[in-house]
C-alpha cells in the first residue's frame, strides 16, 4: 500500500471521526465510497471492514456522551431493537448471496441521497421546538413510526455497511422529541450496536484488508478530537449543508462504480464472441 493510499485513508478517517463527533451521524456513509472507489476494495471486503471501523469509531465517540448523560434509554430501545433485527436480516441476505454487489452499491447511493435530503431539510433549531418534556410519554403513533424507522435503518446497515446515523438522528429529534445533543449521543450507541450485529450476521472477517484499519482509526481519532474542540464554535446548520453536499458527491461516485461493476460482470458473463466453425454456412 503506497503513501498516497495511506494518506487517503487517514484523511477519510479523520473526516468520518470529525462528523461523528459533531453530529452523531453521517460520517460512516462516506466510508464505503472511500474503500470501494478510493482504494479499489471489492464490496465483499469493503462492507465488513466498514462495519468494523464504524463500530470502533462510534464507541470511541460515545464515551464523552455517556459521561455527560446524553443518551436516552427509552428511545434507544424503541428504535434500537427493531434496528438490530433489521441489521441481522440485511447481513444474512448479503451472506446468502441474495443481494448482488451492484444492488448493494445502489442501495448505498439511494441512502446517501436520502441522507442529504434529511440533513438539509432538518433545521438546527427544530429540536428545541419538538423536544418532549422530561418524563413525558411519546404518543403510540410516534413510537410505532420510530420502530419502523429502526427496521429500515437496520436493513440499510446490514446491506450497505453504514451505521445509519443520518436517519437515526432526525428520527430521534422529530419523532422522539429529543434535543439534538441527546439525539446525537443516542445515535452513536445505536450505530455501534447495529454495525456490530450486521458484522456478526455477515460472518466474514476482512483479513485481507485489515492493514487498512490502522490509518482509518488513527485518522478517526484525530478527527474526533478536533470535532469535540470545534463543536461549540460551528454552526450546526452550515455543517449539515456542507455534509449534505459531500453525501451527494458520494452518491454520484458510488453510482458510477456500481454501473461500472455491473457492466464488467455482464461483460464477463457474456464472454467474447465465438468464431464461426470453418466451413459452416452463414445462417
Amino acid at each position: 500500500m503506497g503513501a498516497a493510499s495511506l494518506a487517503l485513508l487517514a484523511g477519510g478517517g479523520a473526516l468520518i471521526g470529525f462528523l461523528l463527533s459533531l453530529l452523531g451521524a453521517g460520517g460512516s456513509i462516506l466510508l464505503l465510497p472511500l474503500l470501494v472507489s478510493g482504494v479499489s476494495l471489492p464490496t465483499k471486503e469493503a462492507v465488513p471492514l466498514s462495519l468494523l471501523v464504524v463500530t470502533l469509531l462510534a464507541l470511541g465517540n460515545l464515551g464523552p456522551c455517556l459521561r455527560r448523560r446524553q443518551v436516552a434509554p427509552r428511545a434507544a430501545l424503541i428504535l434500537g431493537l427493531p434496528a438490530l433485527a433489521g441489521s441481522w436480516i440485511g447481513g444474512s441476505w448479503v451472506k446468502a448471496g441474495w443481494v448482488p454487489e451492484p444492488v448493494q452499491l445502489g442501495v448505498f447511493a439511494a441512502a446517501a441521497v436520502l441522507a442529504a435530503w434529511l440533513l438539509s431539510a432538518h433545521r438546527a433549531g427544530s429540536s428545541a421546538q419538538t423536544a418532549a418534556r422530561p418524563g413525558s410519554r411519546q404518543p403510540l403513533r410516534r413510537e410505532l413510526l420510530l420502530a419502523a424507522q429502526g427496521v429500515l435503518v437496520g436493513l440499510l446497515t446490514g446491506i450497505a455497511g453504514v451505521g445509519g446515523g443520518f436517519a437515526i438522528v432526525p428520527a430521534l429529534v422529530l419523532l422522539a422529541g429529543l434535543p439534538m445533543p441527546i439525539a446525537s449521543g443516542t445515535s452513536l450507541l445505536l450505530i455501534a450496536m447495529n454495525a456490530l450485529v450486521a458484522f456478526a450476521a455477515l460472518g466474514h472477517w476482512p483479513a485481507a484488508s485489515m492493514p487498512l484499519l490502522l490509518p482509518l482509526l488513527l485518522g478517526g481519532a484525530l478527527g474526533a478530537l478536533l470535532g469535540q474542540r470545534l463543536a461549540p464554535h460551528l454552526s450546526e446548520q452550515r455543517l449539515r449543508q456542507a455534509f449534505a453536499a459531500l453525501l451527494l458527491g458520494s452518491a454520484l461516485v458510488i453510482t458510477a462504480e456500481a454501473l461500472r461493476r455491473h457492466q464488467a460482470q455482464h461483460g464477463q458473463a457474456a464472454g467474447p464472441p465465438r468464431p464461426a466453425a470453418i466451413g459452416s454456412a452463414p445462417r
